[in-house]
């Protein structure tokens, strides 16, 4: 299994996704099971409550589902669109310091992809990714339905 390393992918961000990348989200970790983002609370991506924004959280928990898409259609030699269909979230704790979002969903869109090559039709695929804190306590977990249909 090819996965792009996470220093091709940050700079990857830093062009496609300037906003993750501004905030601080990067890719720590992929391979065929599991991608780790980071992000580090800092002035540009708090909110009012001293604490980071929801929504920084939100695009560091996308990108650690959403590395792991591109990462299989990317090996998959075919092209294939992607979207997130839905998606829901739950805070625990004040998401303070270095944020770790970890998913570990890399064989649940990989069957979502095969099946789509294979059978022509476009599938869905909910992916979870958990934020933790640097003491290993969940502040939050998103979820995302992606879905991934063959183009053309």
């Amino acid at each position: 299994m090819i996965f792009p390393s996470p220093s091709k992918f940050n700079m990857y961000t830093m062009f496609k996704l300037p906003a993750a990348w501004l905030t601080g989200v990067r890719l720590k970790k992929i391979d065929a099971e599991s991608a780790e983002v980071s992000v580090k609370h800092r002035w540009i991506n708090q909110n009012p409550f001293k604490s980071m924004f929801w929504a920084v959280q939100g695009m560091a928990a996308e990108l650690a589902t959403g590395a792991l898409v591109i990462g299989y259609i990317n090996h998959s030699g075919k092209k294939i669109s992607m979207l997130v269909a839905s998606n829901n979230a739950a805070f625990t704790k004040k998401a303070k310091g270095r944020i770790r979002f970890i998913c570990n969903d890399g064989d649940k869109i990989n069957t979502a992809i095969d099946k789509a090559i294979e059978t022509g039709e476009g599938q869905t695929c909910w992916m979870k990714a958990i934020g933790t804190n640097s003491e290993g306590i969940q502040v939050s977990e998103f979820n995302f339905e992606w879905t991934v249909k063959l183009k053309g």
